[in-house]
């Protein structure tokens, strides 16, 4: 299940996007259009400019718009990013790898039958961008 940080995070990246030509938007608009807390949203979007996917602009006409095409993120990279492993077991995780207490990987059914669920998983959301998300081309 998506956080309500991710949700956030892709609500605001979706209307960043719808709003990509006319330049920089403010925290607050995004806020109030996308009903995200602002405290909550302010953090969100420092993650995402650290990640190098949005930008931002101090003063008169600033805000925040995106630093790379929406075209290219994809949905796994801001998941991580907010979330950490998309992965449902600490064991199939590809950038979170832990072992499972008393488990042995090699024989364990739930282990392949997850691994199975992350591939298909990010089989989709490795090609699916905000771009796509957001209906924009």
């Amino acid at each position: 299940m998506l956080s309500k940080k991710t949700q956030y995070a892709f609500k605001a990246l979706m209307y960043l996007a719808e709003k990509n030509i006319d330049g920089p938007v403010l925290i607050a608009e995004i806020s109030k259009k996308k009903k995200i807390p602002l405290k909550f949203l302010e953090n969100i979007l420092l993650e995402l400019k650290k990640a190098n996917i949005l930008d931002s602009k101090k003063g008169k006409g600033g805000g925040y718009f995106f630093k790379v095409d929406p075209s290219k993120v994809p949905l796994a990279k801001v998941m991580r990013l907010i979330d950490g492993p998309i992965a449902l077991l600490p064991c199939v995780s590809l950038n979170f790898y832990e072992k499972c207490k008393n488990c042995d990987e090699k024989v364990c059914g739930l282990n392949k039958t997850m691994i199975l669920v992350r591939d298909s998983a990010l089989a989709i959301l490795e090609n699916k961008t905000v771009a796509d998300i957001a209906n924009i081309k």
